[in-house]
């Protein structure tokens, strides 16, 4: 699918908006920035079909052409921001025709449309957020009313930040084996066993260069995350290490959460659990994905629905009183009625909260290497599980705290986190609103530098692999003078 840009910058979002439309195919972006008429046989003699062509003049114009398909829109100008909208309006009304889709979120191809809803009502108020959702971004009703609740949750979290607040983030890019949904930055044990030694020691080593800075500036530490990869993959011992060595050498005074994503059950024992206790964690993460044993081995997962159930049976009677649990709705060969089956049961366990995944189709991923594909069914059946997830966990006292979005989902639907009262993750909402800094440690792991008071956010990357996080450790260290001349310029 080619993308034609006449005289505007707007590629970034209509790009966006025609991969909600078209998400497994490629598209192309053709930019012609010279003023001429928008008659196309004098842009162009021949396009490439199918195309969408888009071009701002003397008026804002979309055309679209696919097979014996053909439509086009105009509209007036307005200044530059509505133009953009106005021209995502066009082509999105055009799209919605063709394929007979109605996206759920409309035309938001964004992160974080929570944050968007919140700031449009402290803007303009309530009515004027609902209305800009409903009648200019053509968001349903159904998820307009999700994002207003979990706004309304999320603020009360967010207030409780201040200019000085930060979080910490230690990542471990270690994992059993690669799901093969997954993308991430992360190495299989069979491949990197090596790495997990020396990596440890450097991690430690930047964990209390990290502590340093932030005693230095006075900051407030108010949420712990341990994430990767899968963090249990390490020993009790290596889990002991690295954990010991924050709580001696943070300032861990106002800390309010501490959470270790425990993740795979195959990863989880006795000894791990006993060591992360031990070291003041407060929340962790026992994801099983699906209690479904044949969906289980199609993604790539080595354990079985009953080893789920036992590690976290194992974490309660050990003292753990806050559990989250992960789902992914639109997993390949899953059903409604597998996955209504999984939702149930997890419900009887009553972990603290529970997080619904929508299937991404990321690039890297091995299911996407190996041919699969979103269809329409797939989006309809993804979308039937979502409506049954959200009126299973509120009738079970679960709200909605934090939602995010990404690219490529199945249906253009979200990923929702789902709690007991007072039992929010802080860090999801946190990071996912951008609220404060967050110092982050480890190999792919990225440090966000807030200013409150200038609204601006800086990153600070670490190297992606844990082969060259270790072979340059030194230069990437070099780096955190950023954060000294970053507060002493913007707090």
């Amino acid at each position: 699918m080619d993308l034609y840009i006449k005289n505007h910058s707007f590629h970034y979002e209509l790009e966006n908006l025609v991969r909600l439309f078209f998400p497994n195919e490629k598209i192309v972006v053709v930019k012609d920035n010279e003023e001429s008429s928008s008659d196309l046989k004098e842009i162009k003699k021949e396009l490439t079909e199918p195309y969408i062509f888009t071009e701002v003049s003397e008026r804002i114009y979309v055309k679209v052409k696919v097979g014996e398909f053909e439509k086009e829109s105009k509209a007036q100008l307005f200044d530059e921001v509505e133009n953009e909208r106005m021209m995502c309006e066009l082509l999105y009304k055009i799209l919605c025709d063709f394929t007979s889709v109605t996206p759920p979120w409309g035309m938001i191809t964004g992160v974080r449309p929570v944050k968007l809803y919140r700031k449009l009502k402290e803007a303009d108020g309530v009515e004027s957020a609902d209305n800009y959702f409903l009648n200019k971004l053509f968001v349903s009703k159904e998820k307009l009313n999700l994002a207003k609740t979990t706004e309304i949750i999320e603020k009360k979290i967010l207030d409780l930040s201040t200019d000085k607040s930060f979080s910490l983030y230690i990542s471990i890019p270690f994992c059993p084996t690669r799901c093969y949904y997954c993308s991430f930055v992360q190495s299989s044990v069979e491949k990197s066993k090596h790495l997990i030694e020396p990596y440890v020691n450097l991690l430690c080593d930047e964990l209390k260069q990290k502590a340093k800075i932030a005693n230095d500036l006075g900051l407030k530490l108010e949420t712990i995350y341990m994430g990767g990869g899968t963090p249990t993959t390490l020993s009790a011992e290596q889990l002991n290490k690295v954990l010991s060595t924050v709580n001696q050498y943070f300032d861990t005074s106002s800390l309010r959460e501490f959470t270790v994503e425990a993740g795979r059950p195959d990863t989880i024992t006795e000894d791990k659990l006993i060591s992360i206790l031990e070291n003041k964690v407060d929340r962790i993460s026992i994801n099983p994905q699906t209690l479904n044993d044949d969906v289980l081995k199609k993604i790539g997962r080595q354990h079985t629905a009953q080893e789920t159930i036992e590690a976290y049976n194992l974490a309660r009677s050990l003292g753990f009183d806050n559990i989250n649990m992960d789902l992914i709705a639109g997993l390949p060969t899953d059903t409604y009625q597998s996955f209504v089956n999984t939702l149930d049961s997890i419900c009887k366990l009553n972990p603290n909260c529970i997080t619904i995944h929508t299937l991404s189709m990321k690039r890297s991923s091995t299911l996407t290497k190996d041919g699969t594909v979103i269809n329409k069914d797939d989006a309809v059946e993804t979308a039937k599980m979502l409506q049954y997830a959200n009126t299973k966990l509120t009738a079970n006292e679960y709200q909605p705290y934090y939602l995010y979005r990404q690219s490529r989902m199945v249906g253009n639907l979200e990923n929702t986190g789902w709690s007991k009262i007072h039992k929010e993750s802080l860090y999801n909402i946190f990071i996912m609103d951008e609220t404060h800094t967050i110092l982050g440690c480890g190999a792919g792991a990225v440090t966000k530098l807030k200013s409150v008071k200038y609204d601006y956010l800086k990153r600070i990357f670490n190297f992606k692999y844990p082969y060259e996080y270790i072979d340059r450790f030194q230069e990437m260290l070099s780096r955190m003078d950023e954060v000294y001349t970053f507060y002493q310029k913007y707090l």
